[in-house]
């Protein structure tokens, strides 16, 4: 019980620490272990000095490596007192450097520590550099060829002939650097001269250049006219070669057909005189040549002599056939007669008949089954 009652009396007696504690913040005093103590102030100073020391030094070493410093440009002025080689690089070309700054010239941009060309630019004077060269090119070739267009064409009528292309509308000074880039291209492509009445240069198509721009029709013309003696000479050797040819192609056809028809004179005579001889001077066995011709011939080939008098050479060279005048109904006529007995074609010419009458005895049992009640007459001889 003792015990009990000190436990008791020491619990009253001694005051909460956390009790103190809340006391001490809420009058506002700040606690005595909030800053360092003495002893630990040069540590501390220590800590902030390695760590200063670290980052200073991943910052150089950053700096060094991927952003290395750049030396200043010379001046453009070899003779200025700001230019020290050993401390500065040279100013590149197409540039300007003052103080130590560069500068790029009109129509050119900063690449790095260069000047290189503005692709616009070069574009545009290119595209202006066609358009000139087609212009004049197609004038000088029409000239080449007509002898109407223009071939020098002054540099003043050439810019008010074209606008600006591209970026370039609405910038005067970027426009006249570009045309200043375009003439200086086209100095080298066309050929130039200078005025002496206006003092302006002017632009002319090279003859080379211009014959790209001809017309087919005018390539053929100039060539036909630069190598005429040529052209006629082709020209007639191809006629003659032509007439030629017609003339031995009708004379080969000529000669086909007055053969074909001195085979057909030569098998109506034969067969004239066998028929003759068949129906017991009933027939004559002489025809006459003008109506043989005239049975033989077509209605063109009667305009042309020369193939029957042909057939008569022939016939008049042949000891088969003779040829003598003969008073035909009042009339004197030539006739023709078949002189052999037994030819070499009456073989042939006897085949044929029998065939012919065995076709004509066809033809007439047909007619009769048809039409009974017709009766045929006997067929007489042509001639």
């Amino acid at each position: 019980m003792k015990q009990h009652r000190r436990r008791e009396y020491l619990s009253n007696s001694i005051p909460d620490s956390s009790g103190i504690r809340a006391n001490s913040l809420m009058g506002g005093e700040p606690p005595q272990n909030l800053l360092p103590s003495k002893h630990d102030l040069p540590r501390l100073v220590i800590v902030l000095a390695l760590a200063s020391l670290v980052a200073w030094t991943c910052n150089f070493l950053f700096t060094s490596l991927l952003h290395p410093p750049s030396k200043p440009f010379c001046d453009t002025n070899p003779h200025s007192p700001d230019y020290f080689p050993d401390v500065c690089q040279p100013c590149p070309s197409n540039g300007e450097c003052n103080n130590g700054k560069l500068e790029c010239l009109q129509g050119y941009q900063r690449h790095g520590k260069l000047c290189v060309e503005d692709g616009d630019i070069n574009e545009s004077a290119r595209m202006i550099v066609e358009r000139v060269e087609h212009h004049l090119c197609e004038g000088y070739a029409q000239f080449l060829c007509s002898g109407t267009g223009p071939i020098w064409v002054h540099e003043e009528d050439l810019w008010n002939y074209f606008e600006p292309v591209g970026n370039l509308k609405g910038d005067n000074a970027l426009y006249n650097y570009t045309k200043q880039k375009a003439v200086e291209t086209m100095g080298k492509v066309l050929e130039t001269r200078l005025n002496n009445s206006h003092g302006m240069k002017e632009f002319k198509c090279p003859d080379l250049l211009a014959e790209h721009y001809k017309s087919y029709t005018c390539c053929i013309h100039q060539w036909i006219s630069q190598h005429i003696l040529v052209v006629l000479c082709i020209c007639v050797m191809l006629v003659g070669c032509t007439v030629l040819f017609w003339k031995v192609r009708q004379k080969l056809s000529m000669s086909k057909r007055v053969e074909e028809l001195y085979d057909k004179v030569c098998e109506i005579l034969e067969e004239n005189a066998l028929t003759s001889k068949s129906a017991n001077g009933e027939c004559e066995p002489w025809v006459v040549a003008s109506r043989l011709r005239d049975h033989l011939l077509l209605p063109r080939e009667r305009k042309n002599p020369l193939l029957w008098r042909k057939v008569e050479e022939l016939v008049q060279e042949d000891s088969r056939i003779d040829r003598y005048p003969k008073l035909v109904k009042g009339e004197s006529k030539v006739v023709w007669e078949w002189q052999v007995e037994g030819s070499l074609s009456a073989s042939k010419m006897k085949k044929r008949r029998d065939a012919s009458k065995a076709r004509v005895n066809k033809d007439m049992d047909l007619n009769h089954q048809q039409h009974p009640e017709v009766k045929t007459e006997p067929m007489e001889p042509l001639f």
